[in-house]
């Protein structure tokens, strides 16, 4: 599985480092990255179908 986050398309809303901050973080332009691959705890499909920009890829 790989993630990214697609920086044209995200609004820097903040919902999938609320979900979770494990696998995402701020970026310098204010703006979610990703910072590890791989999640015991969340449900990464489900915060990528969440995220109101469709910008989270899997």
């Amino acid at each position: 599985m790989s993630i990214k986050v697609d920086q044209a398309l995200c609004s820097g809303c903040g919902l999938c480092v609320e979900l979770c901050p494990e696998v995402f973080s701020w970026g310098s332009e204010g703006k979610a990255v990703v910072k590890k691959q791989e999640s015991e705890t969340c449900d990464l499909e489900e915060i990528a179908d969440q995220c109101p920009m469709e910008a989270i890829e899997i």
